[in-house]
């Protein structure tokens, strides 16, 4: 295409969109930090599991001080099955920046928006061009997925250098006046219609301006590298009961993966020594205990790290000293605690199985 013909593209991708947009909660409202909310909770999720999580939300959250103002134990709450926890905090914590800053504003300019906590320069440019209309890039995957076959890029996407590439194509290319459509009109583009395996080419409203299309080998783009070698860990996880009817239940440590989260005592499985982990489980815990039996097993995969978990219900007695980060809660109690995905379905099956135990 190489821009001549932009202003045509502008017109068709811009008319494409308005027409056939799907009809999403965060497409009704110019709220920049209702908008920021769903970008941040688009992130490496699919748009139909974040459909519920983003109005619970904003029900709970409802303006800027709301989330500024949230305990993190109520935020993580709220955030509880999404992953990637780090997003939430970082949310949070830029929110408080725009309240203490930006008088509760926030920044509308690419430098100032920018200096936000978690504010990366993509999420920067959505929330400045879909709520403030301003003609700034905003570089997703979907988007570099379109432009490299529109505009045969065939830089390798992985390498985050690349990135730099699209933002000036996106800066070239991008409708001076409706830059809000434009943008959305790539990611859509992107999410529905130029698909990473067999893309719906005939369906495109740039077709006709399209360089890998007119090729014939859409398909071969990105170029992509690929990615790191997955890890995994093996783990024991213990659905742990005192005779009062309580639960063992421990705090993540405040930095690393799924940071105070809460979680059911879990123990990695080692074959290099002779303590099992029941032994260890008692030992760790200050437990003695009374019997034990098999939940569930399954995977849980993290971007680079897979977890292996055997998970047990175990009896037992406790003793008056058990870890600092550990406490022992009801039920009632535990309704109220942020905790991953893993242990959700851990808990899940214990009370399938807890008439039977």
């Amino acid at each position: 295409m190489y821009y001549q013909y932009k202003h045509q593209f502008q017109q068709a991708l811009v008319e494409w969109f308005k027409k056939e947009k799907r009809d999403l909660p965060w497409r009704k409202t110019n709220d920049p930090y209702k908008i920021w909310v769903s970008e941040v909770m688009l992130q490496q999720t699919r748009v139909d599991t974040v459909i519920p999580y983003y109005e619970r939300f904003l029900s709970e959250f409802p303006t800027i001080r709301h989330l500024a103002d949230a305990p993190e134990e109520k935020l993580l709450k709220q955030w509880e099955g999404l992953g990637y926890y780090s997003r939430a905090r970082n949310l949070q914590a830029g929110v408080r920046e725009v309240v203490e800053n930006y008088n509760s504003k926030v920044p509308d300019s690419r430098p100032e928006i920018s200096k936000l906590k978690g504010v990366g320069p993509y999420t920067a440019g959505a929330v400045l061009s879909i709520a403030y209309n301003k003609a700034e890039h905003a570089v997703d995957g979907n988007v570099m997925r379109v432009l490299s076959r529109v505009l045969l890029i065939e830089e390798d996407i992985a390498l985050p250098k690349t990135k730099k590439t699209f933002e000036n194509a996106v800066m070239k290319l991008i409708d001076p006046i409706h830059p809000s459509e434009f943008n959305q009109g790539l990611m859509e583009l992107g999410a529905m219609i130029c698909t990473p395996t067999s893309p719906k080419c005939l369906l495109c409203p740039v077709r006709e301006f399209c360089t890998a299309f007119n090729e014939g080998n859409p398909e071969k783009l990105p170029i992509k590298t690929k990615k790191i070698k997955m890890k995994h860990i093996p783990y024991d996880v213990y659905v742990v009961r005192n005779t009062k009817g309580q639960f063992l239940i421990e705090k993540r440590p405040e930095k690393g993966l799924l940071a105070n989260m809460w979680q059911f005592p879990m123990i990695e499985q080692k074959t290099d020594t002779g303590t099992t982990n029941e032994m260890k489980l008692a030992e760790q815990y200050s437990l003695n205990l009374l019997s034990r039996e098999k939940l569930t097993s399954f995977k849980h995969i993290f971007s680079h790290l897979t977890w292996h978990i055997e998970s047990y219900f175990v009896n037992c007695e406790e003793q008056q000293i058990i870890p600092d980060n550990c406490q022992w809660f009801t039920v009632e109690e535990m309704a109220a605690l942020p905790m991953p995905v893993p242990m959700q379905k851990v808990w899940q099956c214990y009370q399938i199985e807890s008439t039977n135990l």
